[in-house]
């Protein structure tokens, strides 16, 4: 597309098929793809969204490009449960992670896309000392976050330089599949739920028969799967983890709570012995150019840390972190802070993504800077 042409993505009204828009999305680079009734497909692009430049979807759209994508048994769930999620591949060139689900009686669908390229630790950002943290044989490292914080992509880096580097057997539990992991110096076992096994629960209740050193839960979402990876982590395996929080000691926090007041001191003692870091993240608009980009706190489990942990004493986790900066400790507010100062976020996004956002605001008008919208436009766009 040259310069001067529309920058808003075209699909024919006459070719409502499901690949073209996945093409679409894949061509421009799109993290998503929406479709929904009473309004034309549309894109996340660079974190906004974008409508294609095709007629407005209407309740036999949106279901005859479900019916498209979805397979069989994901059809059935949908109508027996209002909702259903699953994973594609879309060729060669990316993958899919669907959720198809109804809305005031119609169908919608979200499809994110998953690339087939895994990234680099230095193209996403990650800490250094995460390189030498997931060689350890033992231990638990969480990844936590909103949805759609980049977690999934994080973890697959992970894992990839485990497979890269390391003799290892690793074993993914996942709903659904995002990453393929492909044999290289280790052996990897990737477990669908849903499709290999019904539940977070039954894999990992199986996973400690079957040789593991490495074992990857996709989402703690409940108390017996969280019991289930602290158990795999302090019988001599290294567990990767995913849970929808926070910050570090938010994560801590929600581990511990999770379980009943008269359990919670011995989780405490189990947890300070098997944690080793947890990785909170959020994704962010970039102002220096179109795209996205990740902030991180990290927490590092030390001798000190471990102990505030045992007894109780989260709430001086942040301060800890703040002392820890030769472990490459540091909380979120100051990665932002520092993305912000080289003028690689807005105000307004560091303000919107901050864990204190009151004092975030207070240090840009402390250094003279202005909070507005953000800098890029949809007409700033270029969408080629």
């Amino acid at each position: 597309m040259s310069s001067g042409e529309s920058p808003t993505p075209k699909v024919e009204e006459s070719t409502m098929q499901i690949d073209r828009l996945l093409d679409t999305v894949v061509r421009q680079g799109a993290s998503d793809l929406h479709v929904t009734v009473g309004r034309p497909p549309t894109l996340r692009l660079h974190g906004r969204l974008r409508s294609l430049a095709t007629k407005v979807l209407g309740p036999v759209d949106t279901m005859s490009l479900m019916k498209q994508i979805a397979p069989e048994k994901n059809q059935q769930e949908l109508q027996a449960n209002g909702g259903s999620d699953f994973g594609i591949a879309f060729g060669t060139v990316a993958r899919f992670r669907c959720s198809i689900f109804k809305q005031r009686g119609a169908v919608a669908m979200v499809m994110r896309q998953i690339p087939n390229r895994l990234m680099t630790f230095e193209e996403i950002g990650l800490p250094d000392i995460c390189l030498e943290l997931i060689r350890r044989p033992r231990g638990l490292f969480l990844v936590t976050g909103p949805t759609g914080s980049g977690k999934s992509t994080s973890l697959a880096t992970m894992i990839d330089y485990i497979n890269n580097l390391l003799e290892r057997h690793i074993v993914t539990v996942e709903d659904p599949i995002e990453f393929y992991h492909y044999h290289k110096k280790s052996v990897v076992n990737q477990r669908e739920v849903g499709d290999d096994v019904p539940s977070f629960t039954e894999a990992l209740k199986r996973v400690l028969r079957q040789d593991p050193d490495v074992v990857l839960v996709g989402e703690m979402r409940d108390l017996e799967t969280i019991e289930a990876a602290i158990r795999a982590a302090e019988t001599g395996h290294l567990v990767f983890g995913t849970l929808h929080t926070t910050g570090a000691a938010g994560t801590i926090n929600r581990i511990i709570d999770a379980f009943p007041t008269n359990q919670q001191e011995q989780i405490r003692v189990q947890l300070s012995v098997s944690l080793i870091a947890v990785l909170s993240q959020v994704l962010l608009v970039r102002a220096d150019k179109p795209g996205r980009l990740a902030a991180y706190e990290f927490l590092m489990v030390t001798p000190a840390i471990s102990n505030l942990i045992r007894e109780n004493k989260t709430f001086r986790i942040d301060s800890a972190i703040q002392t820890g900066k030769r472990f490459s400790m540091q909380l979120l507010d100051d990665h932002l802070w520092r993305l912000y100062s080289e003028n690689r976020i807005t105000a307004e996004e560091m303000i919107d993504k901050g864990k204190n956002p009151g004092a975030l605001r207070d240090k840009v008008h402390k250094a003279g800077g202005k909070i507005g919208r953000a800098e890029w436009d949809e007409d700033d766009i270029s969408v080629h």
